[in-house]
């Protein structure tokens, strides 16, 4: 079955086609980063209007890297949530439009499944149920995947995202847009131990985490270090920040696989791409015994390939839409 897959929540247009949820046969990406980077964040509605710009050009360069005509195509998925709205609906709109013109089922794919599902692409044989870690710029969460298309929260964070951290804090630094890949390479040779800042608890609840108050600690490091004249330890900042976000992470992983008795263990989302993060969960699931699966660094961001992995998933499993289909700013996982 060879889906078409749009995926454009965030500043990202991609468009993918993808054959039996595991199979990649095309992934074109159109990036908006360079034009985001002078705002030092994505600025919503040129990330909507760029999408516009981008989205038929990216569908029609995904059927070429295919070798496949229009004819070919067996379903169309996209993105429908979470994530910009105007963003979000560019492409519904689209997905809908050609599911109508080619009288093709349109299936809807929650985002965060998406990213869930990059870790299809990079191992074949991973099959639920397994824990995931789905951290990126705009949500942090810890998922149980029961099957493909049953899925429970098991935690969040209760206000910013680690991905918004990592932004925020490069941002101030002014190291660049995302922040993330900047403060991985800059973090490298540092002394996490030098710059102590702090670690939350949820009370009553151990898996939800909350990272406002180490971003506040991290900016106020910084201002407070220009304001007196002292030159900050970029590198050992920047590591100490990294440990920071994998001591929130790592340990409620693990906490969620001794609950749930689970011994697969897989990270997606753009942040699972930090080099901090990914070792700490290789440290972790060696001493204790898990399998660990990390989807490939460039399936770790936004791209059209894991909509159609999942979407594939999505279909067998009946969830499929008509011309009413809407897009949503906020849905949560296991609805």
């Amino acid at each position: 079955m060879k889906i078409l897959a749009v995926e454009s929540s965030c500043d990202e247009t991609a468009v993918a086609i993808v054959e039996d949820g595991r199979r990649v046969l095309s992934d074109a990406v159109a990036s908006q980063i360079e034009m985001h980077t002078i705002y030092g964040g994505v600025v919503p509605e040129i990330a909507s209007r760029k999408h516009l710009e981008a989205i038929c050009l990216m569908a029609d360069q995904a059927l070429e890297q295919a070798g496949l005509e229009r004819r070919d195509l067996d379903a169309v998925a996209c993105t429908y949530a979470p994530g910009l709205i105007g963003a979000v609906l560019v492409g519904v709109n689209f997905a809908k439009s050609v599911a109508y013109a080619l009288n093709l089922p349109l299936i809807p794919v929650h985002h965060i499944r998406g990213h869930i599902a990059a870790n299809y692409i990079t191992h074949p044989a991973l099959e639920p149920p397994f824990l995931c870690l789905c951290v990126s710029g705009g949500n942090t969460m810890i998922v149980d995947v029961q099957d493909y298309t049953r899925m429970e929260l098991l935690g969040a964070t209760r206000d910013d995202a680690a991905g918004e951290c990592f932004d925020k804090v490069a941002r101030v630094l002014g190291i660049g847009y995302p922040g993330g890949g900047p403060m991985d390479r800059l973090a490298q040779g540092g002394d996490e131990k030098k710059y102590p800042l702090p670690r939350s608890k949820v009370d009553g609840a151990p898996l939800d985490m909350s990272f406002s108050g180490l971003k506040t600690a991290a900016l106020n490091t910084i201002h407070n270090a220009s304001q007196k004249g002292e030159a900050l330890d970029l590198p050992s900042f920047a590591a100490s920040f990294g440990q920071a976000v994998s001591d929130e992470l790592v340990p409620r992983v693990l906490q969620a696989a001794q609950m749930t008795g689970r011994r697969r263990i897989a990270a997606a989302g753009g942040v699972s791409a930090n080099s901090r993060i990914r070792g700490d969960l290789q440290r972790m699931c060696a001493l204790h015994g898990y399998e660990l699966y990390l989807p490939e660094l460039k399936l770790c961001g936004d791209n059209g390939a894991m909509i159609g992995a999942q979407g594939y998933y999505e279909y067998l499993a009946g969830h499929v839409a008509d011309s009413t289909l809407n897009g949503y700013a906020g849905r949560r996982i296991d609805e």
